[in-house]
């Protein structure tokens, strides 16, 4: 049988994509699994801000929407790019065991008094400034290998990646620092893979799906939607296996809000109470 894997075309992408593909070998023999590039919109456009691109999921929608059109019979998606509901019609069929949830600093060891650190993150900015005040946050898109070569033609000091993505690509020589999520807490479903499918087709990926990232990765996504929050929004969730924590925070570091708890809409409803009137 084949079966047609969808995802992006990047270097990483892809290198997950075959993460997967092995995995689903493995499973079953008898599948003959065939790679599918797809550009998204924010593959397109690497320069705007995420909200200038369009809505959340900017690296998901036209893979989804040719899942849905029968193009592909199984997306393959960084877990933490997905929007934190699913598509109509649509489900995540299985999460391959979790790697490093962390977020990495790139060209220094920690975080100092007045340097220049890149990301296009929100949630990256809001508490690298709520770690030191006096940084300097600029904006910087491209995939990891764009972002890593930029840090040097515009002098940063430091930029700021996924770990999961610097490993997988071999590159955590790049590596200066891995954060405590204490002290920066991930994007939900950081450093995990998602096999998305359409609803009725679940059975295809089951035999591959980890129990144990699913369930994590399943509460940091219900907390942020019960939120409303995502990629484009201050916000965080990431369970260590013990317990969830999630954060609201001002975009500019002038405070954070953290819960821990086992319930993922308890929690939310903790978090907006406590920023009412501030977000």
């Amino acid at each position: 049988m084949i079966l047609r894997l969808g995802s992006r075309g990047s270097r990483l992408a892809l290198a997950q994509a075959e993460l997967a593909a092995e995995a689903l070998r493995a499973a079953n023999p008898d599948f003959d699994v065939a790679l599918v590039p797809i550009t998204t919109a924010g593959d397109r456009d690497r320069t705007k801000p995420f909200g200038e691109i369009g809505e959340r999921g900017v690296f998901v929608k036209e893979i989804e929407e040719a899942l849905l059109a029968g193009r592909i019979d199984v997306a393959v998606h960084s877990a933490k790019d997905m929007t934190s509901t699913d598509t109509a019609g649509l489900a995540v069929g299985a999460y391959l065991p979790r790697e490093d949830a962390r977020d990495a600093l790139c060209g220094a060891d920690a975080v100092r008094a007045g340097m220049r650190i890149g990301t296009a993150s929100v949630r990256r900015r809001a508490q690298l400034l709520a770690l030191e005040p006096s940084v300097t946050v600029e904006g910087l898109r491209g995939n990891v290998d764009t972002r890593l070569r930029k840090r040097g033609e515009r002098g940063l000091d430091a930029i700021v990646l996924a770990a999961a993505g610097l490993d997988r690509l071999g590159l955590d020589a790049e590596i200066g620092l891995r954060f405590d999520p204490e002290d920066m807490v991930p994007e939900a479903g950081q450093g995990a893979l998602a096999l998305q499918v359409r609803a009725a087709d679940v059975g295809l990926v089951a035999a591959v799906d980890d129990a144990e990232t699913h369930r994590r990765v399943q509460s940091e996504r219900a907390c942020v939607a019960a939120i409303g929050g995502g990629c484009l929004a201050p916000v965080a969730a990431h369970h260590d296996g013990s317990e969830l924590v999630a954060l609201i925070a001002d975009e500019d570091g002038a405070w954070i809000e953290k819960r821990r708890g086992d319930d993922p809409l308890a929690l939310a409803e903790e978090l907006l109470a406590a920023t009412a009137g501030r977000t």
